[in-house]
């Protein structure tokens, strides 16, 4: 029963997460990188995405520049 809890966070928060990037480019990533987090919906308006996934994405592309 020791299930990790991972937290979520809206698109506004994601793009602050990913450098103050766009809302256009938070969604053109989500459609055409393979790599990037996948954004969950969690009812008729909401979508998050996995914090812990967002800066595991983000750092591994820190790594590769």
């Amino acid at each position: 029963m020791d299930k990790k809890i991972s937290r979520s966070v809206r698109p506004p928060q994601a793009r602050q997460i990913l450098g103050g990037i766009g809302n256009t480019t938070l969604w053109r990533w989500v459609r055409e990188r393979e790599d990037f987090p996948r954004p969950r919906k969690i009812g008729p308006r909401v979508t998050v995405f996995s914090l812990d996934e967002l800066i595991a994405w983000r750092d591994a592309q820190k790594e590769t520049a």
